[in-house]
């Protein structure tokens, strides 16, 4: 493979094309919309407007981190739904908020490889839907129950059974809880604010920020990549829904911490918000792209993943993108644009800290000198996950989608879309334009 500023994949991979739904934030109670509901609204206007059929895809690649029971293999549910036929196969991947970055990055593969030559890749989540569990004692006393030969033992059994019986297991927290590390994600992000000293303002202003450049993007009609949506009772979705365009500083202060009471720094307003949504993208080899007459909107250069302490899973990013910018002997701001997903305000913040701390470049990077100074003006220029929803199988996707459309509209050449992974873990992908 060759390095420098040249392709690390073996063949080209192009995407063509791209659709999100709005990202709906969660309100307590199942949302109008399962996973595969919201994969099939993204999917559908997208594959109607391309000039081939989709018996010519080569397969379809859904990432998703909580599908339903009704949804075991998601993208095959999601595929026939779709209407793509009985012989294209479709998978479903998973790693954690990450899931639909591991999307694109197999469909990649798979073309670079000369595997498959169009490929339908993203991610979705419907968080609001995530299961609500019976707790380990009560399935263990209907397990009783359903052995229990007569009456009279069953009536022993009604007998045994206590309210705490009957405390339900929120399978939401559990899954946004690192079973190693015995931390949530917000946990983890108080960890990175004391690393590097962010203060509560400070993150406050990022949320802040992001609400205002979100707001800016929306009524400048910069998310053309989103498709409406009409629930069964006639509701109808035309944006992301979690955006407060009326919040301020003043507001966000009064926020008491959620994850470290009463003393953290990390509330519900400068954290990522629970939300349902999905993105797919189509990718393609330069056959495909010939013989179909396609209109490339990007190519996806070359991807990076990397581990560390889940304790500091934030921090995904910086090991994610550093080794991909060195191997193509890149620095942070000879990129145009930068889309770093925004699980909690503290996390990208502890980001940009990290590579300007000359400890930490040297301890957990094996840099001689800090890696620099990301220009803030290149990232997240649209707002981010703070202000539109973090649906974890989905952000990967939507990130790399919206990066294309920014390098687009200001003219760049060259993108890194990355995000930090629940696990310990980080995933980057170099991008530039068609």
């Amino acid at each position: 493979m060759e390095q420098g500023g040249q392709r690390s994949l073996p063949r080209p991979v192009y995407i063509v094309d791209g659709a999100r739904t709005p990202f709906l934030k969660a309100r307590g109670k199942p949302g109008p919309f399962t996973a595969t509901d919201l994969a099939v609204a993204a999917g559908r206007p997208l594959l109607a407007r391309q000039p081939f059929e989709p018996e010519m895809l080569s397969e379809v690649i859904l990432g998703c981190v909580m599908p339903g029971p009704d949804e075991a293999n998601i993208a095959r549910v999601a595929a026939l739904r779709l209407g793509i036929q009985d012989h294209i196969p479709a998978w479903t991947v998973q790693r954690n908020c990450a899931s639909g970055m591991q999307a694109l990055d197999c469909a990649a593969l798979d073309i670079a490889n000369d595997r498959a030559s169009l490929v339908l890749a993203g991610g979705v989540e419907a968080m609001s839907h995530a299961p609500v569990l019976l707790s380990r004692p009560l399935v263990d006393w209907l397990g009783d129950w359903n052995q229990a030969r007569n009456i009279k033992s069953r009536l022993r059994l009604l007998g045994r059974l206590r309210p705490y019986h009957l405390r339900p297991i929120i399978g939401l927290l559990r899954g946004l809880t690192d079973p190693v590390v015995g931390l949530s994600m917000g946990q983890t992000a108080e960890i990175l604010a004391s690393r590097f000293a962010i203060d509560r303002q400070a993150m406050d202003t990022y949320a802040l920020e992001s609400h205002q450049r979100l707001a800016h993007a929306q009524d400048s009609g910069w998310l053309n990549e989103v498709i409406p949506m009409f629930a069964a009772n006639g509701q109808f979705f035309e944006q992301d829904d979690g955006l407060r365009r009326d919040t301020s500083i003043a507001q966000l202060n009064k926020l008491k911490p959620v994850f470290d009471r009463p003393y953290g720094l990390v509330t519900a307003g400068n954290s990522a918000q629970v939300t349902d949504g999905a993105c797919w993208l189509l990718l393609a080899s330069e056959q495909a792209v010939t013989q179909h007459q396609l209109p490339v909107i990007g190519r996806i250069v070359d991807s990076q993943w990397a581990a560390l302490d889940p304790a500091q899973m934030g921090l995904g990013p910086v090991h994610a993108t550093t080794p991909l910018l060195q191997r193509h002997q890149l620095s942070l701001n000879d990129l145009d644009a930068w889309e770093l997903n925004e699980a909690f305000a503290t996390q990208v913040l502890a980001c940009l800290a990290a590579w300007q701390d000359s400890g930490y470049c040297r301890d957990e990077l094996g840099l001689k000198e800090t890696f620099g100074e990301l220009d803030r003006k290149r990232l997240n220029v649209d707002g981010g996950a703070v202000a539109l929803g973090h649906p974890v199988g989905a952000s990967g996707a939507r990130i790399v989608l919206h990066l294309l459309h920014v390098l687009k509209r200001l003219n760049g050449q060259r993108g890194i879309a990355t995000i930090c992974i629940g696990g310990g873990q980080g995933g980057a992908m170099l991008l530039e334009r068609g």
